[in-house]
C-alpha cells in the first residue's frame, strides 16, 4: 500500500481563533492584500488584527464566484498595493481567488495560462506568495486544498489552476464566524461538505487516512447540518459542520471526488447556480445511479460496500442499507431550503451538453464506476 497526504503548513481551529491572525502572518511581511466576498465590513474584525500586528491590508471584495478576470483584477490591486502576503476571508470563492493570487504574485502570466482543461496548462514552478485562509462558511473545505476553481467567461466552463505550491501557509478555521450565515447558505454549504466525504470515502483513490476523515466527518454533518439550520446560533453544530468541511477538503485534495462534481463543473460554469447548492440536489440522484450502475457492471466493487458503511453513518441505524443512505440523503435535501436545477435556468435542451462536459472534468476520473452519458443525463433529470 501506498499513498501521500499533503495540505496546508498549519491548521488552526477554534472558536475565537481570528484574533491570531496578525501574530500568524506578521512574519510574512507588513502589507496584506485580503480577498474577501461582496460585504467587506465583515472583515472588519480581520482588518484590526491585522493592524494591531503592525500589517497594513488592502480590501478586494467581489460578489459571486471567481472568474479568471476576478483574479486579474485582484493580482493587480495585489501588485499595487505592494502586497507581501495574501488573505482569503470568506467562502470558497474569496479564499480560491486569493489562492489563485498568491500563486501567480509569484509566477508571471495570466490566469488562464496555468488552467486545465481550458487553458495553457502551465505549471507553477514558484512557490506561492505566502497566504492564509480564513473560511467564514462551512462547505467548500477550500482552505486545505491545493486547486482553485475559477470561472472561465467565454467558455461556459469552470476549470482549475492546480499546484501543490497552492496549498496554504496557514489555514485558520473559526466556527464562530458562520454563525450570522442563513439558513439557505448553512443548507448549500453544508451539503457541500456532506457530498465531499461521502464522494471521497467511496472514490477510486481513496486511502486509509482519507477514510479516517470521512469516517468522523460524516456523522458530524449528518448531526451538524439540521441544528444548524434551525438554530443558526449553536456553536457546537456550527463547530460539526466546521469540521467537517475541514475534513472534506482534506479528504477531497488527497483522494478526490466523483461524479457530483464532475456535473457541477459544468453546471456552474454555464448557469448562476452556487456550487454548494447544485453539489446538495444532485447527491441523492447521482448514489443512486452509481448504485445501480455498480451492480449491474461491477457487482464487486467495495464502494459498494462503502455505500452501506455510510448510511449507517447517515441514518445512526447498523441495519441501514444503501439504498436506505439514498433516501436519508433525499429527505434531508428536501428538508432544507435547497432549489432544484430548474431555479437556475437548468433544462433538458442543455442535458446533453452537461454530461458530454462532465465526462471530461477531473472529478469525474475518481468516481468508483464510469457513469455513461444516458447515466449522467437521469441524474440530471432527477435534479431538475
Amino acid at each position: 500500500m501506498r499513498f501521500e497526504f499533503a495540505t496546508a503548513t498549519q491548521i488552526v481551529f477554534g472558536a475565537g481563533v481570528l484574533a491570531e491572525a496578525g501574530r500568524l502572518a506578521r512574519p510574512w511581511g507588513s502589507r496584506a492584500l485580503v480577498v474577501t466576498g461582496a460585504s467587506p465590513q465583515r472583515a472588519e474584525a480581520l482588518l484590526g488584527h491585522l493592524g494591531k500586528a503592525g500589517i497594513a491590508a488592502e480590501v478586494f471584495s467581489f460578489a459571486g464566484e471567481p472568474s479568471t478576470a476576478t483574479v486579474a483584477a485582484a493580482l493587480a490591486a495585489a501588485q499595487a498595493a505592494g502586497a507581501q502576503l495574501v488573505i482569503g476571508f470568506g467562502g470558497g470563492s474569496a479564499i480560491d481567488a486569493a489562492k489563485a493570487v498568491a500563486g501567480l504574485l509569484t509566477n508571471s502570466g495570466d490566469p488562464l495560462d496555468y488552467l486545465e482543461l481550458v487553458g495553457a496548462g502551465r505549471t507553477l514552478t514558484q512557490a506561492a506568495a505566502p497566504w492564509m485562509a480564513i473560511p467564514t462558511t462551512a462547505g467548500t473545505g477550500a482552505e486545505v486544498t491545493r486547486n482553485a476553481v475559477l470561472g472561465v467567461p467565454g467558455h461556459g466552463v469552470k476549470a482549475s489552476l492546480r499546484s501543490p505550491l497552492l496549498l496554504a501557509r496557514v489555514a485558520l478555521v473559526d466556527p464562530e464566524l458562520t454563525l450570522p450565515l442563513p439558513p439557505a447558505l448553512t443548507a448549500a454549504s453544508g451539503l457541500d461538505a456532506l457530498t465531499q466525504l461521502l464522494e471521497a470515502y467511496v472514490c477510486r483513490r481513496a486511502n486509509p487516512l482519507t477514510d479516517a476523515l470521512c469516517a468522523a466527518g460524516l456523522p458530524r454533518a449528518a448531526r451538524g447540518l439540521p441544528l444548524a439550520c434551525r438554530h443558526p446560533q449553536d456553536l457546537a453544530a456550527r463547530t460539526d459542520l466546521a469540521l467537517a468541511s475541514l475534513w472534506s477538503g482534506l479528504a477531497l485534495a488527497n483522494a478526490g471526488l466523483g461524479a457530483v462534481h464532475g456535473l457541477a463543473a459544468p453546471i456552474g460554469g454555464r448557469f448562476p447556480a452556487p456550487h454548494g447548492a447544485v453539489c446538495a440536489i444532485l447527491l441523492a440522484p447521482v448514489m443512486a445511479a452509481n448504485l445501480a450502475a455498480l451492480r449491474a457492471r461491477d457487482p464487486q466493487n467495495p464502494a459498494l460496500g462503502r455505500y452501506t458503511e455510510v448510511a449507517r453513518w447517515l441514518t445512526c441505524r447498523p441495519e441501514a442499507t444503501a439504498d436506505e443512505g439514498v433516501a436519508w440523503v433525499g429527505s434531508l435535501v428536501a428538508s432544507l431550503p435547497v432549489a432544484r436545477l430548474a431555479a437556475y435556468g437548468v433544462n433538458p435542451g442543455s442535458f446533453a451538453e452537461l454530461a458530454e462536459r462532465a465526462q471530461a472534468a477531473s472529478s469525474m476520473k475518481a468516481n468508483p464506476i464510469a457513469l455513461e452519458t444516458k447515466e449522467l443525463e437521469g441524474v440530471l433529470r432527477a435534479a431538475t
